[in-house]
């Protein structure tokens, strides 16, 4: 069993603890490359059913559409720019890439949609990876070229949009991005079918809808080393939380661990650094709970408060290398560890 299943065991537990005969239904599937749980409470199964299957429909039409190496909108466009050409695209995926140059610009640049080269050249385009290490002189010639979503032009015509890079290896890649719009969206859909209680889990990405019943959904934030959650947060209405960690896309060579988490400015994945953990809330919460939560990572131990400031992220925590938990005053209060004696660090 993955550290992801064994996430959402313990989640369903969570969820299904004393329900008796509470109206509770929940279905799981596996898009974005990672397994995906909506549940619902307090509606009927039928209409919970329809409303969860709109869900994921959603989900695979997003999967589809912003797949990064195999046909899909998004790859059509990064063959078009690698080309030197200008792509016609949806108004959706045109304002994807203006909302994801607006959170790059806000976090300096350590969110970085554009270096999907640098991704594929470290070999984490791939549905396996292997341990192997690129050429550094072709990482180093992508960091030199600098892509960047401000190199992307967008203009408007009447029922669609036209795409053109003056950079040429700008590649996009918005897995960094997708789970949150994803959350988003399910959220929407809910709410369009009537269902007001539900949890929706994205691989790690987790937002809530109202509560269940007379308590609060209760949430697990996966310890990055060991089997089970760090740590456990009731989460509110229109809240969500996202984490990045070092151990879902990974490879291990000569005793250090390599991700898919890779710095823009040095080329290479970010060391040092196991996971990091946000709480948002407010207009676009899935979204930000899952672009918001690089930045952290890429700035590491010593940058990652200064970032965190810079979004105007109050709730968040770091662990680092040696597995000590970094974390703001406000996200100590919202936690219970399961560990007590968990090493922990709190900033302000």
């Amino acid at each position: 069993m993955t550290i992801l299943s064994r996430l959402a065991a313990l989640l369903l537990a969570l969820l299904l603890g004393a329900c008796g005969k509470e109206p509770f239904y929940q279905e799981q599937a596996y898009v974005f490359g990672t397994q995906v749980d909506v549940s619902i409470y307090g509606a009927d199964e039928t209409k919970a059913r329809a409303a969860t299957v709109a869900v994921m429909h959603e989900f695979q039409r997003l999967h589809d559409m912003l797949h990064a190496w195999k046909p899909s909108e998004l790859s059509e466009l990064n063959a078009a720019i690698a080309q030197g050409r200008s792509k016609q695209v949806s108004p959706e995926l045109a304002a994807m890439l203006k909302d994801a140059a607006q959170v790059s610009v806000q976090s300096g640049g350590l969110f970085n949609p554009a270096i999907g080269g640098l991704i594929q050249t470290w070999g984490f385009q791939a549905d396996d990876f292997q341990p192997v290490l690129p050429d550094a002189k072709k990482v180093a010639a992508l960091v030199k070229a600098k892509p960047q979503l401000s190199d992307l032009s967008i203009l408007s015509h009447i029922a669609w949009k036209t795409v053109s890079s003056r950079n040429r290896a700008v590649k996009l890649d918005l897995g960094g991005y997708a789970k949150g719009y994803a959350l988003d969206r399910a959220a929407a859909i809910l709410k369009q079918q009537g269902i007001h209680n539900a949890l929706i889990n994205i691989g790690g990405n987790v937002m809530a809808l109202g509560a269940r019943g007379a308590r609060p959904w209760m949430v697990g934030i996966q310890h990055p080393r060991r089997s089970g959650p760090l740590a456990i947060l009731e989460l509110r209405d229109g809240e969500a939380i996202g984490t990045s960690g070092d151990y879902q896309r990974y490879f291990d060579l000569d005793g250090k661990r390599y991700c898919h988490l890779i710095d823009p400015r040095s080329g290479y994945p970010v060391q040092d650094v196991q996971a990091v953990t946000i709480l948002v809330r407010g207009e676009h919460a899935g979204l930000r709970s899952d672009s918001n939560s690089k930045p952290l990572f890429i700035a590491g131990t010593q940058g990652w408060r200064d970032a965190a400031h810079d979004i105007l992220l109050e709730e968040a925590l770091l662990i680092d290398g040696q597995g000590v938990v970094h974390l703001t005053a406000s996200m100590q209060k919202r936690l219970k560890f399961t560990d007590e004696a968990t090493r922990r660090e709190v900033v302000q």
